[in-house]
């Protein structure tokens, strides 16, 4: 099956959207949160490849094509912005204040863990851009001299995790003004996370788009400077 699946051009195309619809059908059917379509799907394709033998650059390749998509759907997150722009302009100063106080807790505590557990250098690079999306993640990961493919892992891993306790988090905490959770949820879980705050509200939604990119250009001029207080 490996020889002839590599001999196809789009069969990891067709893999991926089967593994995510299937992830999709089963958080219906179950309605739990931890059911998240991503993180199931990526297991999905997982097992797959364990099970068939199957190299993961040869999954790379052809499902190439889905991750073309990124950068457009990113893009495309300025259209909720654009429908709030009102609250944005009122806020804009605690906006970008939150933003950049993400930015630097994020940063800040790997640096904090580097420095406690000894970490490689390379993989403590990596971990730098975790809460950032992965356009823009990977690309700083190894322009620093990280691991690219381990900082997307992380990066899936860090937007899955925050997009199944986003909620929770804010209740924890008391966290009631939407756009406080909105920052809250995009500085720290990108694009996932923001998925989760379209569903808590425009508002939520609106302002964690923003903080996608804001939180992006913070983190790709940050983490060259973190870099090198690394040990």
């Amino acid at each position: 099956m490996a020889e002839l699946l590599a001999q196809g051009a789009v069969w990891g195309v067709l893999l991926t959207l089967g593994a995510f619809a299937l992830g999709t059908l089963l958080q219906k059917k179950t309605g739990r949160a931890w059911c998240n379509p991503l993180l199931l799907g990526s297991l999905f394709v997982v097992l797959f490849l364990r099970l068939t033998g199957i190299p993961y650059p040869d999954y790379q390749a052809s499902a190439g094509p889905v991750s073309w998509l990124l950068l457009p759907a990113t893009v495309s997150l300025a259209v909720p912005l654009y429908e709030q722009w009102e609250a944005l302009r009122k806020n804009a100063a605690a906006i970008l204040s939150g933003i950049a106080a993400g930015v630097l807790v994020s940063v800040g505590a790997i640096l904090v863990l580097a420095w406690a557990f000894h970490m490689d250098r390379a993989a403590a690079v990596s971990l730098l851009p975790k809460s950032v999306t992965t356009a823009i993640g990977s690309d700083v990961s190894g322009e620093l001299g990280g691991i690219p493919a381990l900082t997307t892992s992380i990066i899936i891993l860090t937007g899955v995790f925050g997009n199944l306790t986003a909620q929770a988090v804010c209740r924890w905490f008391r966290v009631t003004d939407p756009v406080a959770k909105g920052v809250g949820i995009g500085s720290a879980a990108h694009a996932i996370g923001t998925a989760r705050a379209m569903e808590l509200g425009p508002v939520e939604g609106a302002m964690s788009s923003l903080s996608i990119a804001v939180a992006g250009i913070l983190t790709a001029l940050l983490c060259p400077l973190a870099a090198n207080l690394l040990p």
